[in-house]
């Protein structure tokens, strides 16, 4: 064979086996669109600055709600590309009726493997705070791998991989494993090349298997790069957050971003221990505190109930568990969930998986049925295990559980502006009010107040003691001071 004709074939061959995938040339496509690679492995840092909004999925009104915003400003998000740190600061301000502080002001930080945040001391310095959860530093991994610029760097590594490559919605699809480990897919538009969003799979202790996908837009050239201006992150069918990009800066000073040996070295925290003690405060009728969340056993003449199942599996787990062990002859068969918020019904699905049956108003089914059937395939709880069907039992107005032993009257509360669907419950025997988020003593200030005060008028109940999910027993006298006295606190 002519020498020629082999030196063809054989640059022929060269040429083709360092051709990209498919896979791969979305990524390469994607670089050029932004400004290249070699521009974009020499960037260094990326600062934005702007403003924008937060949700939560699952703090609304009433569950079909939009989630409750806050208002972001002083938003300054920083990725240090060069040595994998991060920093998002920003101001928060309740656009809701909040008992607590209405304006928020974050400082979280990552350098690395560890992540931390900075507090204000008492002289207006930053006071770093102990290192978070190894879990958060995956999470704020993954939060910096939602600007496109970080994943395609992060996909040009050759250590990444980058496979299944599809087309939906129009557009080209690809996921890509990073050297880390950390798994997204990223979408880029067919005709720009230009990444459209970027998501990833991850698991929520009450949604189970969620999507978190972030929506990139409105690019502007920035010193040889496109750069979005427009970050709107969703959980599902919830809007977390919806970031308008006013500055963006490269290659400033991120000397602020380093974690301090202290910090460095500092142990990672431990969960706290699930701590349930029990107070008789009835004939029949205990209070399961010993955490931020109480809850309350009613015994009557063959089974008990509990009013609210709160925070999580583990402290619901161990309230079920007390409950038993408080009246071990009679089978604990109910379980009241008094609204839909998740710190208060964040432990439905333990209860569902414990073969309870769940009382509650009538308009939290829809909300409830999705919870009790979502997969946990990710990270599988009792519920996912148990594989057992909700059973409800359900309030409109009103709801009577009574036999010779013991009454609880449970009432929907009515115009209530922090959760439109609350119910609590009336022990005529003891004049006893037990209810969740209507009132506690602990919070700085009290904006639905009149509205509690009203609801217990309205239904003629001459309350003795007010038994709190939240914060301590009160007799009623005491009720009505801490309100009065709270009415004109600044929350900022």
């Amino acid at each position: 064979m002519n020498r020629r004709v082999i030196i063809a074939l054989t640059l022929a061959w060269l040429a083709a086996c360092s051709r990209p995938s498919p896979e791969l040339q979305v990524v390469v496509d994607a670089a050029a669109a932004l400004g290249g690679r070699e521009r974009i492995l020499a960037v260094g840092s990326i600062v934005m600055e702007g403003q924008g909004m937060n949700g939560a999925a699952g703090g609304s009104v009433t569950p079909d709600a939009p989630p409750n915003q806050w208002a972001i400003t002083d938003y300054a998000r920083t990725i240090d590309l060069a040595n994998g740190r991060a920093r998002l600061s920003q101001t928060r301000t309740a656009q809701f009726p909040f008992a607590l502080a209405t304006v928020a002001r974050q400082d979280q930080r990552l350098d690395g493997d560890v992540a931390f945040n900075v507090i204000a001391g008492a002289e207006g310095q930053p006071s770093r705070t102990n290192r978070a959860a190894a879990a958060v530093a995956t999470e704020r991994r993954a939060d910096v791998l939602s600007h496109p610029v970080a994943l395609v760097r992060a996909a040009l590594d050759p250590a990444a991989t980058v496979s299944n490559l599809r087309t939906e919605d129009g557009q080209s699809h690809v996921d890509i494993t990073t050297a880390q480990g950390d798994v997204l897919t990223l979408a880029i538009d067919p005709t720009t090349k230009l990444p459209t969003h970027i998501a990833r799979r991850s698991s929520d202790p009450n949604w189970g298997d969620i999507v978190i996908e972030t929506t990139i837009s409105d690019y502007q050239d920035v010193n040889g790069l496109k750069l979005p201006t427009r970050f709107v992150t969703r959980q599902d069918q919830w809007t977390l957050s919806d970031i308008r990009i006013s500055r963006t800066t490269l290659d400033g000073d991120t000397s602020a971003l380093v974690a301090d040996d202290a910090v460095k070295s500092a142990p990672l925290p431990t969960p706290p221990a699930i701590n349930v003690t029990s107070e008789q405060i009835g004939k029949g009728i205990w209070w399961l505190a010993g955490g931020s969340h109480h809850s309350v056993l009613f015994e009557f003449d063959d089974h008990t109930t509990l009013f609210e199942v709160p925070l999580d599996d583990a402290r619901t787990q161990a309230v079920i568990a007390r409950a038993r062990s408080l009246v071990p002859g009679k089978p604990l068969t109910h379980a009241i969930v008094s609204h839909h918020h998740l710190d208060h019904a964040g432990g439905f699905r333990a209860a569902v998986a414990e073969g309870l049956t769940i009382i509650t108003q009538r308009g939290n089914e829809s909300f409830l049925r999705e919870i009790a059937t979502r997969p946990h395939a990710l990270s599988p709880d009792a519920l996912e295990q148990a594989k057992k069907e909700a059973k409800f039992e359900w309030i409109d107005d009103e709801l009577v559980l009574k036999d010779r032993t013991n009454e609880i009257i449970l009432y929907k509360a009515n115009g209530n502006i922090h959760t439109g669907l609350l119910i609590y419950g009336w022990v005529p025997r003891d004049r006893m009010l037990v209810q969740a988020d209507f009132y506690d003593a602990g919070w700085l200030q009290h904006p639905w107040a009149d509205n509690f005060v009203e609801n217990v008028k309205t239904r003629k109940l001459n309350v003795d003691r007010d038994v709190p999910i939240h914060g301590p027993i009160q007799k009623w006298p005491d009720v009505i001071a801490t309100i009065e006295s709270k009415r004109s606190t600044k929350t900022n």
